[in-house]
């Protein structure tokens, strides 16, 4: 009987060894996978800030996606890449903080003048891009992280589903999207298709930033549960999805890349707000006082200072 309580332990703690090389290599495995790029722009940037502040970046490249599930996703057939979504996620001493940026906002891009900020992407990729928002809030980007729109259905499906919770039908062709109201769980495609979706209201772009907050969110703190962890077939599933999904900063490491992941399951509730740029109306032209005023709380690492009629769902103020 000894001899076999022994052998039982032995066997156990060789079990728990083989699980904690698994929960160590698997994400080795998928950091390796992730493409890296270049973000940091050349010339003048603001100079170093408290907190950290990603920049998180939605492309619409069809890349990756066959031509049934374009039909399927309605993604249409464009070529190149453009960014769908553009949020700021700074993470520091006060609540997490999320803020979208509409797409159509009107800002000055280097070398190009003005156009809508989502044209920078498109003319120079992610460098022209940061240095766009950087000039444009005085806020330094510190780390950069994309998904394209396959990588949104993969990492939806991963988690086997994400919880969206539209205030009325939702009925749109060109998103394939054809929802009731109220709270329901969605797959990967149904996600993607809210997360698009800008001709099913009278605020087009701002209700689509509010509905990729909400499925970003929604994703992020559904992923850190524990059954991410025990589940090992999800565990496999999960960092698979994130590896092919994304493309992170050169420079960007595992525990910044952990703290974004991490942070983006807590931009709810008492832990963190979310909203989008103050603007002056539905044109999406940035509000001359209220944004500025936003970003300086930024620069300041003082999210806690916020007050509501800076961070709202629409960036309308109240």
């Amino acid at each position: 009987r000894p001899r076999r309580r022994r052998f039982r332990f032995g066997f156990l703690k060789l079990l728990v060894l083989a699980w904690l090389v698994f929960l160590l290599a698997v994400p080795i495995w998928a950091w390796n996978a992730i493409d890296k790029v270049g973000f940091e722009p050349s010339g003048d940037r603001p100079g170093s800030q408290p907190g950290t502040t990603y920049l998180l970046v939605g492309s619409d490249s069809r890349a990756g996606l066959s031509a049934a599930e374009r039909r399927e996703l309605g993604t249409g057939n464009a070529a190149g890449r453009r960014t769908d979504t553009i949020m700021l996620l700074h993470v520091g001493s006060g609540p997490n903080l999320l803020v979208s940026i509409p797409r159509d906002s009107q800002v000055e891009i280097p070398g190009h003048g003005t156009s809508k900020i989502n044209a920078a992407y498109a003319w120079g990729g992610p460098k022209l891009l940061v240095k766009t928002l950087e000039q444009s809030t005085g806020i330094r980007i510190d780390e950069y992280v994309e998904i394209g729109m396959g990588g949104v259905v993969s990492v939806v499906a991963a988690v086997v589903g994400n919880e969206i919770c539209p205030t009325e039908r939702m009925k749109d062709p060109l998103a394939n999207l054809d929802i009731k109201k109220g709270c329901q769980q969605a797959d990967g495609a149904t996600a993607l298709a809210f997360a698009r979706s800008r001709h099913t209201s009278g605020l087009g772009d701002i209700d689509r930033a509010k509905h990729q907050r909400e499925v970003v969110a929604a994703v992020g703190k559904k992923a850190a549960s524990p059954w991410s962890v025990l589940n090992p077939v999800r565990y496999v599933s999960l960092a698979r999805a994130g590896s092919d999904a994304l493309r992170i900063g050169k420079g960007t490491g595992p525990i910044a890349l952990a703290k974004f992941g991490w942070a983006m399951t807590r931009v709810t509730g008492s832990s963190g707000m979310t909203c989008g740029v103050p603007i002056a109306d539905l044109s999406v032209r940035w509000d001359p006082e209220r944004a500025p005023e936003l970003f300086q709380h930024i620069i300041e690492d003082d999210t806690s200072g916020i007050p509501k009629r800076l961070c709202t769902p629409s960036g309308i103020e109240d």
